[in-house]
């Protein structure tokens, strides 16, 4: 056991960090292993999330997520499994009947004459101090 402080606290967070990035890879497993089992659009985005959830805690490469999905998805074509895009339900909208709030004035934009330029000052420029020369 380490005796330093920042090395027991340094152990304490590996062992956490271990134990989440296990159960992340566990999570990953099972999915992959149950849509492999029985194909079907629900399965395969299931095992897409836990790629992509990997991806975003920096657990797994990007290439190697987009590898792992590319596989998934021989698997559906040669499954016969249909992809459905997912879309976006819209929320309902209420009629309303009655005109709640006053009638907005619209504003008249005015032109703004341009600002008169100021001249440009330029700054000197920095010298860099000389560079010192090596030794033998």
């Amino acid at each position: 056991m380490p005796i330093i402080k920042s090395a027991i606290k340094r152990a304490k967070q590996t062992t956490k960090r271990r134990e989440r990035n296990v159960g992340i890879k566990q999570d990953i497993k099972t999915a992959t292993k149950a849509f492999v089992a029985k194909p079907s659009a629900a399965t395969l985005s299931a095992a897409q999330s836990e790629l992509d959830t990997a991806v975003k805690k920096g657990l797994l490469k990007k290439n190697t997520v987009a590898r792992r999905k590319s596989q998934l998805h021989a698997v559906a074509k040669s499954a016969g499994v249909k992809l459905t895009a997912k879309t976006a339900k819209k929320p309902a909208v209420k009629a309303v009947t009655k005109p709640t709030a006053k009638p907005v004035a619209k504003k008249v934009a005015v032109a703004k004459k341009p600002a008169a330029k100021k001249p440009a000052v330029k700054k000197a420029p920095v010298k860099k101090p000389a560079a010192k020369k090596a030794t033998k």
